[in-house]
């Protein structure tokens, strides 16, 4: 069956941690190392709860810095200064981009109802023809019920589509619903896969 949309992740794919001192930063001051503060912001009931919409990204920090032991106050530098080494891939945007006219583009992610705001500010929520927001939708990868909103979207059948994450279990998850997966381990093998199944 021909491919005629192909979705990306964002976290790990689009926007990747490339610089993990502000996170060692912040976990030194709190008392913790770095997979345990990862695990405290990624991994808790609240962050959970804001992925699928129960919650705000506001209600689920003001969680972790209780459990960080900060004051509310420190909320916003804290906050900043965990996501502090992230970065765009502003290259990796621009190819999506350029997959259009030829297929559609879609977003899959598991993120809080902060993501769009940021994709907003961020200036890149153009390269997708559709978002599929775990917050917003209410269910999660690897559920069978997010990749098929996502297909309902752009209006395509699961054998017409492809998916990029870079979690086995979200590949393990979109393949069972009849897509094409590509792990993302790195953005150069990724574009490499991508074009042989674009071919």
């Amino acid at each position: 069956m021909t491919i005629k949309a192909v979705y990306f992740d964002l976290g790990g794919v689009i926007v990747r941690t490339e610089f993990q001192a502000p996170r060692e930063r912040l976990a030194d001051r709190v008392g913790m190392n770095y997979e345990e503060l990862v695990k405290a912001v990624f991994e808790s009931r609240t962050s959970r709860e804001a992925s699928i919409g129960k919650i705000s990204e506001d209600d689920h920090w003001k969680a972790v810095v209780r459990s960080l032991r900060l004051s509310p106050r420190e909320m916003e530098s804290a906050r900043n200064e965990f996501f502090a080494g992230d970065i765009v891939d502003i290259a990796l945007l621009d190819y999506i981009r350029a997959l259009r006219p030829r297929y559609r583009t879609g977003l899959i992610s598991n993120a809080w109802d902060g993501l769009r705001p940021y994709m907003e500010r961020e200036k890149f929520v153009d390269a997708f023809d559709a978002l599929t927001i775990s917050a917003e939708v209410g269910f999660m990868k690897p559920e069978a019920a997010i990749f098929q909103h996502a297909l309902d979207q752009l209006e395509v059948k699961p054998g017409q589509a492809v998916f990029v994450d870079d979690f086995a279990e979200n590949i393990t998850g979109c393949e069972a619903v009849g897509m094409r997966g590509i792990l993302f381990r790195t953005v150069d093998q990724t574009l490499k896969d991508l074009k042989k199944i674009l071919k």
